[in-house]
């Protein structure tokens, strides 16, 4: 493959959308274009949880090419409006891609899904390489959800495409080993697998002092204890421990359960909190990329949320946001998983199976009861972690290493095969 070839990559959302699958994309394609690779990104003109929102059509995003595509996303209310989205989203990109000239490869997510079903098409046809990076896994998160039924015809169908996509693609990247497992099981992937953690964006954030937030002024948290969940809203990350939690605790006036972001299961964590009466639980949107710095940072513990039969099918990269902000961390999930992998491997956080809200009740208050400066350490070594085995710079830089290896620009020499790679955990 020549150097010069395009690399097109397919994400339905992308920055300055708020959703992280878009964000990381961004890091990817803006360091290939720095590494001097031809780079356009084909996403949605309309935000991802708020189509309201509208992005420049074209646009050169630090040397990437940057095409976003009319009616290709209405929005995540109803199964419906995700489909048609989907859909057209994926029509345009068929057409564009299987038509573009110099074409040197494809990468794609699972945003929106199936979407590698397309980039793999492209990629027979035009007999080039394509690399997958794996974010969630269908159907494993449906039958888990209990919205599929193991062995129904869409089971199979989405497994066997599941298996064609693998199969064809050149690189696949899992988030963590419990992902990888489940990917393995599906096809060989030797020689072609890389397991890697997304990336925090460190850079975003800022060690801001609480009386220096503007975030806790505007939001009345001066002198309140806050307990935050940040990122998106989803059954496969439940909530209803903490909020029954919040509700035992309303009348403890020093803390502020804050939920910021967006997703399909903000509305009934909003519900909730005027059913019941919550003045302690306060509802915001998505902050805004520039302001994340200030609303991260505002926060005492951050909350992680990973469903009991999550392991392995989503991976909530939050705990790297709140690492990053040097902020300790309060898990409600299973153990084994990624989380409670990093948990029992250092000192930056607490656990709380879902469920057990006596349990939740207790450790939120040993949290409030906790030494600040014990808080600050278990923040710093966390912050410690991430800067050693886990920055932007180091896992980005990694990651588009065995990109370009997989897609053809950049030679073997010196350069460890995705297996050889994933030897390494990068998550202990």
């Amino acid at each position: 493959m020549r150097d010069d070839n395009l690399l097109l990559i397919f994400s339905q959302t992308f920055v300055p959308d708020p959703a992280s699958v878009g964000q990381h994309m961004a890091d990817v394609a803006i360091e290939l274009a720095r590494r001097g690779r031809r780079v356009r990104v084909y996403a949605s003109a309309r935000g991802y949880d708020d189509p309201s929102r509208q992005y420049p059509k074209r646009e050169n995003l630090q040397g990437v090419d940057v095409r976003r595509l009319p009616f290709a996303s209405f929005g995540k209310k109803s199964i419906l409006t995700r489909a048609l989205g989907t859909f057209t989203f994926q029509f345009q990109v068929l057409m564009r891609g299987l038509f573009t000239p110099n074409l040197g490869g494809i990468f794609f997510s699972t945003s929106p899904p199936l979407v590698g079903v397309i980039a793999c098409m492209i990629g027979l046809v035009r007999r080039r390489p394509v690399a997958y990076w794996a974010m969630d896994l269908n159907p494993d998160q449906l039958i888990a959800l209990g919205k599929l039924t193991p062995g129904s015809i869409t089971a199979r169908f989405l497994e066997r495409i599941n298996r064609w996509i693998l199969n064809r693609s050149a690189l696949v990247i899992a988030l963590d080993r419990f992902m990888a497992e489940r990917l393995k099981q599906r096809a060989d992937l030797d020689g072609k697998l890389l397991v890697m953690p997304p990336w925090p964006h460190e850079d975003r954030l800022d060690s801001i002092a609480k009386e220096a937030n503007p975030f806790i002024a505007e939001h009345g948290l001066a002198g309140k204890f806050v307990i935050m969940y940040s990122g998106n809203h989803s059954p496969s990350n439940p909530l209803d421990t903490l909020l029954e939690a919040a509700a035992a605790l309303r009348e403890e006036d020093r803390l502020r359960f804050l939920f910021v972001g967006g997703g399909v299961g903000k509305k009934a964590v909003e519900e909730f909190a005027r059913q019941r009466g919550l003045g302690n639980v306060i509802c915001l949107p998505y902050q805004p990329l520039e302001n994340l710095k200030y609303s991260l940072t505002a926060a005492d513990v951050h909350v992680v949320s990973l469903g009991q039969q999550m392991a392995g099918i989503v991976h909530p990269c939050k705990i790297y946001g709140a690492m990053a902000a040097g902020i300790p961390v309060l898990f409600l999930g299973p153990s084994p998983s990624h989380i409670s992998d990093l948990l029992e491997a250092h000192p930056i956080g607490w656990r709380v199976a879902h469920g057990d809200i006596s349990g939740a009740i207790a450790t939120i208050r040993e949290i409030v009861a906790t030494d600040p400066a014990r808080r600050r350490q278990m923040g710093n070594a966390a912050a410690e972690v991430l800067g050693k085995d886990l920055s932007q710079s180091l896992l980005c830089g990694r990651f588009c290493d065995q990109l370009e290896w997989a897609l053809g620009y950049r030679a073997p020499e010196n350069l460890k095969t995705a297996a050889e790679a994933a030897g390494t955990d990068n998550v202990k």
